[in-house]
């Protein structure tokens, strides 16, 4: 039986704070916990109803679980209608080195657009994401649903952005700005910091000034901007492949 401690602590987790607070995250769902479990990271707790035990074997998983009944499911659950499963995680710890190709996010707050930036640098094996602080909060639940799992394996770092730009002066830097060369005129790449801003005000002046190349999608219709996910996309496609 879950007990009343145990509810008010899961349910906690949907706070950023709290997240952070206790280095722990939720997640919810069969495909989000299935890809947990191939993971790496440290899963605490694992809350499910007996047939999703019977159909997974997670005996080699240093994890505490605990059957659930649907009613108790779906007092911990912050979804609309419940999953069979959710686990409770430990929030990774980073090495201090610096990746030597990243993607340098400034200001994206919306989560389901982190989320699929995520998934998109997992697609591309860029392996680091540096968030600005205001960028919403990679273990929100929208952003590991948008993400399909790819939070698990990326590193997603907040820092401040225009510091670590200074401090890697030598790293090429390719800023996103209406006004920039087009990305098929650019070489492939493997090195640099590949950095996007928010939809509506872009990136920071200071950040332009401080980046080596400005980038741009040449635009050939008459649509304002392009969704942060979607250019993140194509620049990745252009610059990487």
């Amino acid at each position: 039986m879950i007990t009343k401690a145990q509810v008010k602590h899961i349910q906690s987790l949907d706070d950023k704070k709290y997240r952070h607070e206790h280095g722990q995250f939720v997640v919810e769902g069969d495909k989000m916990v299935t890809e947990l479990l191939s993971s790496d990271l440290n899963i605490i707790e694992l809350y499910a109803l007996e047939e999703w035990f019977k159909s997974n074997d997670i005996r080699d998983k240093k994890t505490t679980l605990i059957p659930v009944q649907p009613f108790e499911l779906e007092r911990i659950s912050s979804l609309t209608t419940p999953n069979k499963v959710l686990a409770i995680a430990s929030m990774p710890v980073w090495p201090s080195s610096i990746a030597t190709l990243a993607i340098l996010l400034d200001g994206i707050q919306d989560p389901g657009n982190l989320g699929s930036i995520i998934r998109i640098a997992d697609w591309y094996a860029i392996d680091t994401v540096y968030c600005s602080e205001n960028s919403a909060d990679a273990f929100n639940a929208k952003v590991i649903q948008a993400s399909m799992g790819s939070v698990f394996r990326i590193r997603v770092e907040k820092c401040d952005l225009i510091h670590l730009i200074k401090l890697n002066s030598d790293m090429p830097s390719y800023v996103t700005v209406l006004e920039g060369k087009d990305i098929n005129l650019f070489s492939k790449i493997t090195r640099g910091f590949i950095i996007i801003g928010n939809e509506s005000k872009g990136v920071r002046e200071e950040i332009k000034n401080l980046s080596h190349h400005k980038i741009s999608i040449k635009r050939k219709g008459l649509a304002e901007s392009l969704n942060a996910a979607v250019a993140t996309g194509i620049i990745c496609h252009c610059m990487l492949s």
